[in-house]
C-alpha cells in the first residue's frame, strides 16, 4: 500500500460515523455522543484491510506539501497531527535555532517520510533559517520551474507558528508574493487591532483579486482549535442544531488556566507583559471569546446563509490581583530568584519545585521543561536524571540585576525568577460580559417576532490563574426548555419538560492537543486545502464547509478581545455596533482612500 496511504489507515482516516474523530464544523447529528453514562469503545481501524476508499476531496498522487513556520510547541504539534490524520506532507521548516530546527526535520520530515518525502536530506531544500530564506529560495525555485528546469515541487500551505507579534509580518509577507498559498496562522492572529485589521485586509484583498483574474484561490484559517474538539462540536451541535434547551438565554464560561502555567506563561514566561506581545485576554483566552460568539452569534448550519446573530455591548472588569511586589511573603526577603530565596522551601511558585521536582524527576522532559532548556530532553536521554537536573538548575539560577537595560530584560523568559519580583503587568483575573439584544429574522402573519433563536441574551467569561485544572474549560448554558452544564469530559442535559437528564461522553482521543481540537483542526484544514487544489472548490465555499469560520468570523473574535480590553481599561460600556462602525468599518475605509 502507499505508504501515505498507509499513514491514514493506521491513524484511523477517514473518519465514519462510529470514528472518534469530530465532524466538519457544519455537520448534521454526526458528532460522537454516547448513551447517558457511558462510554462507547471507538477504536480506529488497525489493519490495511480496514481502508475502502479516498476521503471525499483527499488525492493521494498529489497530497499538499506543507511549510511549517516555527519549530516551537505549537508548530511541533500540528505537525504531528498532520502527519497522523492527514494526507498531507511536512515538506519543509523555517526555524532560526538550529538545534530546534533539525530535531524538528529529523522528526516530522525525515524519518517518517522516507519512502514518501518529496525532499532529499541534506538536499537544502527542507530546513530554513527563517521564512525569509524560504521566500528566497521559493523565488528562485520558481524561476528555475518556469525556464523549464526540473525542480521539486512547491509547497501548497503553509503554517505559521512564530512568536505573535510577528504574525502580522510574515502572514502579511506570504500572501504578498501572490503565489496563492493556502495559509494556517496560530491564534492569535495578531497583538493589535491595527494589525489584525492590516492581516484582514491583506488576505480579502488577495482574494478579491485571485478570484477576479481567475487564479486558484487559497484557504485561510486561524488555529481557533477548540472548535475542533468532539467534545465542542457535539456541544455546538446540541445547543444550535437541535437546540436541547430551547434558545439560549445566558451562558457562563470559565477558562481555569491553572495557578502553576499561569506563573509558567504569564508571569516568567513570553507573555508575561503586554507591552511586548498582549493582553492575556488575547494571548490566552481569544479562544474562548472564540466559542462564545461561535455558540451566540454563528448561524446553524442549516441556516448558514443567515447573517451573524452580532452582539450589541461588552463589558469587562479585571486586573493583575496577585503576581505583583505588594503580595511578596514576607520570608521571601530580598529575593529575586527561586534558587537562592530562603522561602523557596514553603513557596509554592518555587521554581525548583515546579520544573524538577513536578515534572523532570517524574520523566517529563517536555513541556514545560523542555521550554526552560530545550536541550534538557537530549541531556536526560543520554546522561541521566542527574545530568539533566543540573543543567536544569542552571538554566533556573538566570536572573537579572535592577540595573539590566528593560530591552534585554524582555527579549526572553526567566523561569527562575521570584513571580512577585518579575516585570509581568498581564492579568491574572478577568470577567468578561457580553449582551445580545431581540434580532428576528422576521414577523409571522400575527406580527409576532420570529426571533428563531435570535434572542436577547448574555454571555459571561471568567478568566482566572488561581486553579488546580489547566485550561479544561467548563460551564453553563440557560435556555428556555432545560440547561446544559459542561466540563472538558462530559455535558449534562437537563430537560425542563421531562425532568430527565442526559449525560454525553464524547471520545477522548488520548494524548491529543486540546482534547482533539488540534487533530480536527489540521484535518479540516488540510481537508479544505485539498477541496480547493484538487476539485476546484471555491475557497469561501470549502471555508465554510469543512472549516465553519471564514476570515470576517476569524477577525470578529479578535475584534471582540480588543473591545472588552477597551472597556476594562477605560472603565466603560462599549456599544458593540457603534465600536465596529467607529474602529473597524472606519479604520477600512481610510486605509482603502489612501
Amino acid at each position: 500500500m502507499d505508504p501515505i496511504k498507509r499513514r491514514l489507515v493506521l491513524s484511523g482516516f477517514p473518519p465514519k460515523a462510529s470514528d472518534s474523530f469530530p465532524p466538519n464544523p457544519n455537520s448534521n447529528g454526526t458528532s460522537p455522543d454516547a448513551t447517558p453514562n457511558s462510554v462507547t469503545p471507538q477504536a480506529p481501524p488497525n489493519n490495511e484491510t480496514a481502508y475502502t476508499e479516498s476521503p471525499p476531496h483527499l488525492d493521494f498522487t498529489n497530497p499538499p506539501l506543507v511549510l511549517v513556520i516555527g519549530a516551537g510547541s505549537r508548530g511541533t504539534a500540528y505537525a504531528g497531527a498532520l502527519l497522523s490524520c492527514s494526507n498531507a506532507i511536512v515538506a519543509c521548516v523555517a526555524e532560526p535555532i538550529a538545534s530546534k530546527r533539525s530535531s524538528f526535520a529529523k522528526k516530522y520530515i525525515y524519518e517518517p517520510q522516507a519512502e514518501s518525502s518529496p525532499r532529499l536530506k541534506d538536499s537544502g531544500e527542507a530546513e530554513f533559517s527563517d521564512w525569509k530564506q524560504w521566500i528566497k529560495y521559493e523565488r528562485v525555485r520558481r524561476e528555475r520551474e518556469k525556464a523549464g528546469e526540473k525542480v521539486q515541487r512547491g509547497i501548497d500551505a503553509v503554517f505559521v507558528c512564530v512568536l505573535d507579534e510577528w504574525h502580522e509580518e510574515v502572514v502579511t509577507g506570504i500572501v504578498k508574493e501572490g503565489w496563492g498559498l493556502s495559509v494556517l496562522c496560530e491564534k492569535p492572529l495578531a497583538t493589535t487591532l491595527s494589525s489584525c485589521l492590516n492581516i484582514f485586509q491583506v488576505l480579502k484583498e488577495d482574494e478579491e483579486q485571485r478570484r477576479k483574474e481567475g487564479k486558484k484561490e487559497s484557504v485561510f484559517g486561524i488555529c481557533h482549535v477548540l472548535r475542533y474538539s468532539p467534545h465542542n462540536m457535539l456541544l455546538s451541535e446540541l445547543v444550535k442544531e437541535r437546540a436541547v434547551v430551547g434558545d439560549v438565554l445566558g451562558l457562563e464560561h470559565v477558562e481555569p488556566v491553572g495557578w502553576w502555567h499561569f506563573s509558567h506563561s504569564y508571569v516568567r514566561g513570553n507573555w508575561r507583559k503586554e507591552s511586548i506581545t498582549a493582553p492575556s485576554l488575547l494571548t490566552k483566552s481569544c479562544h474562548d471569546i472564540d466559542f462564545i460568539l461561535w455558540l451566540l452569534c454563528s448561524p446553524p448550519a442549516k441556516a448558514s446563509t443567515q447573517t451573524p446573530h452580532l452582539p450589541s455591548s461588552v463589558s469587562s472588569t479585571g486586573s493583575l490581583t496577585f503576581f505583583r511586589k505588594e503580595r511578596k511573603p514576607k520570608e521571601a526577603g530580598s529575593a529575586t530568584n527561586c534558587i537562592s530565596c530562603p522561602y523557596e522551601p514553603d513557596c509554592i511558585y518555587s521554581a525548583k519545585k515546579i520544573y524538577l521536582d513536578r515534572h523532570l524527576k517524574k520523566g517529563n522532559t517536555g513541556w514545560p521543561v523542555k521550554i526552560v532548556n530545550p536541550d534538557i530532553e537530549e541531556c536526560y536521554q543520554t546522561s541521566g536524571v542527574e545530568a539533566a537536573s543540573a543543567k536544569l538548575l542552571e538554566s533556573l539560577t538566570e536572573d537579572y540585576t535592577p540595573d539590566a537595560p528593560v530591552k534585554e530584560i524582555e527579549t526572553r523568559p526567566w523561569f527562575g525568577r521570584c513571580v512577585w519580583e518579575s516585570d509581568n503587568d498581564v492579568c491574572d483575573d478577568q470577567h468578561v460580559t457580553i449582551t445580545w439584544d431581540d434580532d428576528p429574522v422576521s414577523k409571522d402573519d400575527n406580527g409576532r417576532l420570529e426571533l428563531n433563536g435570535r434572542a436577547k441574551k448574555t454571555a459571561q467569561f471568567h478568566m482566572t490563574a488561581f486553579t488546580e485544572k489547566i485550561c479544561e474549560r467548563r460551564g453553563r448554558i440557560y435556555g428556555t426548555k432545560g440547561e446544559i452544564e459542561y466540563d472538558s469530559q462530559t455535558i449534562t442535559v437537563h430537560d425542563f419538560a421531562t425532568g430527565e437528564t442526559k449525560v454525553h461522553r464524547p471520545h477522548m482521543p488520548k494524548e491529543s492537543g486540546h482534547g482533539g481540537g488540534d487533530e480536527g483542526l489540521i484535518r479540516q484544514f488540510i481537508t479544505a486545502v485539498n477541496a480547493v487544489d484538487n476539485q476546484g472548490m471555491a475557497a469561501a465555499e470549502a471555508q465554510r464547509k469543512f472549516l465553519g469560520c471564514d476570515l470576517e468570523e476569524a477577525f470578529r473574535s479578535h475584534a471582540m478581545v480588543f473591545a472588552a480590553e477597551e472597556a476594562r481599561k477605560e472603565r466603560k460600556f462599549v456599544d458593540w455596533e457603534n465600536w465596529w462602525d467607529d474602529k473597524v468599518d472606519m479604520t477600512l475605509k481610510v486605509r482603502e482612500n489612501i
